[in-house]
């Protein structure tokens, strides 16, 4: 490899050293814990009986979403929450140009479906599935994506990569689904 690629790699390992090590030392607004992972099935892509330029435009632009195959139950500060059987969601929201360095169903998965969830219905579901955490702003959303990314994986640049980019762009997905206003079944 050449000269200025190792620059690049050095420094940046530094910069991620450098932010980690000062990250560790904030609280946090929210603790998260689960158990188990969440079961997950693939939904399938359509791509039969498409033209040509459909075709294209799935394979550049086009996502993989899942469906949730069995309640997910997560820990938010003490109280029990829960993602229903039946969620599709489509991982974390990656832009697909960034998939080799951030995979919507890597690192940034658990974050992802609960941000997801918390976007859609701009709530959280209790245990109970009765109750809910009651209605989230657009910030706490993203807040409580940030501290699970934080519980999840310590990878604190990347962690603050994906929350800065939420806070920034993240309002498109917010206000669609705002105008949705999909309801918990």
């Amino acid at each position: 490899m050449k000269f200025w690629i190792w620059t690049i790699i050095i420094a940046l390992i530094i910069i991620v050293f450098i932010v980690n090590l000062f990250e560790k030392k904030k609280p946090r607004l929210y603790t998260f814990a689960f158990t188990e992972y969440p079961l997950m099935k693939p939904i399938r892509i359509a791509t039969k009986g498409k033209g040509v330029f459909a075709l294209i435009k799935i394979w550049i632009l086009g996502v993989r979403y899942w469906e949730i195959a069995k309640d997910f139950e997560y820990v938010l500060n003490g109280n029990k929450y829960v993602i229903p059987e039946g969620f599709k969601f489509d991982g974390a929201s990656i832009p697909k140009l960034f998939h080799p360095f951030a995979s919507p169903v890597g690192v940034l998965l658990i974050p992802g479906l609960v941000h997801d969830y918390a976007y859609k219905y701009g709530t959280l579901l209790r245990q109970n599935k009765k109750d809910t955490i009651g209605v989230l702003s657009q910030k706490k959303a993203d807040e409580i994506f940030r501290d699970i990314n934080i519980s999840v994986n310590d990878f604190y640049l990347m962690n603050y990569l994906a929350y800065w980019s939420l806070r920034l762009g993240g309002f498109l997905a917010w206000n669609k689904h705002r105008k949705v206003n999909a309801k918990i079944k």
